[in-house]
């Protein structure tokens, strides 16, 4: 797979070695506003650099292009890219609004070309046992999820493109939520109501908020508790999934995170508490296989995990826990990934 990545950021430097290393997979050219940038990041790979996106995208020896821009610049690039017949993965979050997330997704659809959303932690050891566990029956019928996802921020944040309103749909809970709200999907399915919280409380960041607080339900009663946060001093990780028999909990991802451990727990009323732990080192393997399932993807001709129209959901859900904190009330939703899979560009 021949691949054109546009960006030349933080993202594009932890995926471009991934991809350099990757069986079948041969990175063409990076492209950037900046051409110091892109040639920074394409001469120790051996590819091309260049400036602007539009032609890259149009380039026709390419099969599938890796987005890594800011978030404004996702909608314009996708439509782009699989217009001209690529596969896109694409930067978490897919856009800054759902009219603009939508139109991409029906797009690649129209043109039968995968578009994948960058939501990594899917493919994160720790996250893939624990749905293992509860695939397999470990902890019983699923009650609630329960996530903190926590970073401390840098001096200077407030002069970054993140905190730009213009440039971004949100603040954390757009940024970093939105990786626990799609995790809380992929345990439990779609939510149908929503109330939420969030607050601009340290970082002079404008209408972005620095911290968000969510709940969510499914039709079945089933419960998901959200906080992403600006202001964790110490990074934090964790995830809970409990159910009527047991529960998983992951800690950690890695880095800053602390190393990532998975455990298994079971409900005994009477006998002593035991679980069983498994713990992860190295590297963080997560980008690696994203990349991995985007190519089967591609290969098999089938939508992949963490899918555009995932991507589209998880806006939604943010969007909807605006519009609770905004009203102070809870948002309920017409059923969402339903709707998607009865989409006329998907049965065309």
């Amino acid at each position: 797979m021949r691949v054109g990545i546009v960006g030349a950021g933080l993202q594009a430097k932890r995926r471009a070695p991934i991809l350099k290393a990757f069986p079948n997979t041969e990175i063409v050219v990076i492209s950037s506003e900046h051409l110091a940038s892109a040639e920074a990041l394409a001469r120790p790979l051996g590819c091309e650099a260049a400036v602007g996106w539009d032609w890259v995208a149009q380039r026709d020896d390419l099969d599938a292009i890796l987005v890594c821009t800011p978030p404004h610049l996702h909608h314009a690039i996708t439509l782009a890219a699989v217009t001209s017949g690529k596969h896109v993965l694409c930067e978490k979050p897919l856009a800054r609004t759902l009219e603009e997330a939508t139109e991409m997704v029906a797009a690649a659809w129209a043109a039968k070309r995968v578009l994948k959303c960058g939501f990594n932690h899917r493919h994160h050891p720790g996250v893939i046992r624990a749905k293992h566990w509860v695939d397999q029956g470990n902890t019983g019928p699923l009650i609630f999820v329960r996530c903190r996802y926590g970073i401390c921020g840098r001096p200077g944040y407030e002069q970054e493109w993140r905190a730009d309103p213009a440039i971004v749909g949100g603040g954390q809970l757009m940024e970093q939520g939105i990786h626990a709200i799609d995790l809380a999907r992929m345990f439990l399915g779609d939510f149908q109501k929503v109330t939420g919280f969030v607050g601009t409380s340290y970082w002079q960041t404008g209408p972005l908020e620095d911290n968000g607080f969510v709940l969510l339900q499914t039709a079945a009663g089933q419960m998901a508790s959200i906080h992403a946060s600006l202001t964790q001093w110490k990074n934090i990780f964790s995830l809970e999934v409990f159910g009527r028999d047991g529960y998983a909990v992951i800690e950690g991802l890695g880095g800053s995170y602390g190393n990532e451990r998975v455990m298994l727990g079971r409900r005994a009323f009477d006998a002593p508490f035991a679980e069983e732990v498994v713990e992860f080192r190295g590297q963080d393997s997560s980008w690696k296989d994203e990349w991995r399932e985007f190519a089967s993807a591609i290969a098999e001709g089938r939508e992949p995990l963490g899918s555009g129209a995932d991507g589209v959901e998880g806006i939604r859900l943010v969007l909807a826990a605006y519009e609770a904190a905004q009203r102070g009330v809870t948002v309920s939703l017409e059923p969402g990934r339903g709707a998607w899979e009865e989409h006329p560009a998907k049965r065309a």
